[in-house]
């Protein structure tokens, strides 16, 4: 039954799910304040999705949508959010290693369900536990979190990007090169990846925000305005492009473990991070929720880009993501109902 839920799913598409809010809104005016949040990026999602199916385009279409994206929009988002924070907010070291190991525990959990699925398969399992792991913080993230929770956010949205893509980018490479028996070319592959980190656009932009925060330095008016066009842009031309790219992956298969990663990524990732900050408690609210709404996000595009780039579960991964994102517009929707109507106390140990 479970499975044949997921496999009509693809065949509502995202717009089945912006008019299911819709029908929320209209049958329980608490919720409106919730989906005057959440619809426009979801419309924004469903309007890209329409849009894949409607144009008759292919994927590589995308590809300067996707660098503009990268390597322009959402760095000068996260260099001018971070750049505004004070500088002691982004030397919090505790809090990143909450969620870096929040984000472990469910890699962890979706790689021991890899192994068991494709028994014993170390580069399926290692995707797998990338895809149960790897939030969508990049596309979605930075616009979801900052109209929940206010600029306040800002801080902690990039902590916890870098943070993520430290502990994701290096486990992947990593694990792939024993699953190779590349034993010879560690060495090779870990400078590999420090590269990729370190060379990453989002992370070059937050380091450079950071540096600026220390410095108290704030651009020229031109280039200043300049990152605001940018940082507008970032939001939309992530959500539509996500929708596209999931519109032209059709789903042909569901496989069993398919549910059982979308529940550790859309509902124990978050719970796990949650309960962790409740443990160690002394976080402030804001922080607390942004770390949790970033890990109730759905599989990141990334998750699919990685896969092929290994050929390895690249159809499964696509499918992930596509029912993944649909899932999430409940589930996400959700979390912020109980966010915004205080609902959900920062600590689940005691309110």
């Amino acid at each position: 039954m479970l499975i044949r839920f997921f496999r009509l799913l693809p065949l509502l598409g995202p717009p089945a799910g912006f008019a299911f809010l819709l029908f929320l809104g209209w049958m329980e005016p608490r919720l409106a304040q919730v989906l005057d949040l959440a619809l426009p990026f979801f419309g924004l999602i469903g309007l890209g999705f329409v849009a894949g199916r409607l144009v008759g385009h292919s994927e590589h279409g995308l590809a300067w949508m996707n660098a503009f994206i990268v390597y322009v929009a959402l760095p000068a988002l996260f260099f001018n959010l971070v750049s505004k924070t004070p500088f002691s907010e982004l030397t919090n070291g505790g809090f990143v290693a909450i969620t870096i190991m929040g984000t472990a525990c469910a890699f962890a959990l979706s790689f021991m369900t890899g192994l068991i699925v494709s028994r014993g398969d170390l580069a399926v399992s290692a995707m797998q536990g990338i895809a149960g792991a790897y939030s969508n913080i990049g596309y979605m993230g930075p616009g979801l979190t900052l109209a929940a929770l206010g600029p306040a956010s800002a801080a902690p949205t990039a902590l916890i990007f870098v943070g993520d893509t430290v502990l994701l980018f290096s486990l992947l490479p990593f694990l792939m090169a024993v699953a190779h028996q590349e034993g010879s070319h560690w060495f090779r592959t870990a400078g590999l990846v420090l590269w990729r980190i370190v060379s990453h656009p989002f992370n070059l932009a937050t380091a450079a925000g950071i540096l600026a925060a220390a410095l108290q330095w704030h651009p020229p008016v031109a280039v200043g305005r300049l990152l605001t066009l940018l940082q507008g842009a970032a939001a939309p031309c992530a959500l539509f492009g996500m929708g596209v790219m999931v519109a032209l992956r059709p789903m042909r298969t569901i496989t069993p473990e398919l549910p059982v990663l979308l529940l550790i990524k859309l509902v124990l990732h978050p719970l796990i991070a949650w309960t962790l900050f409740s443990l160690v408690g002394g976080f402030d609210r804001v922080w607390v929720f942004t770390a949790v709404l970033m890990a109730a996000l759905p599989p990141a595009l990334n998750v699919f880009i990685m896969a092929s780039s290994y050929q390895v579960y690249v159809e499964r991964s696509s499918n992930l993501i596509l029912v993944g994102t649909l899932v999430s517009v409940i589930t996400v929707t959700g979390l912020l109902y109980l966010i915004t109507s205080g609902l959900a106390p920062t600590n689940l140990l005691h309110r």
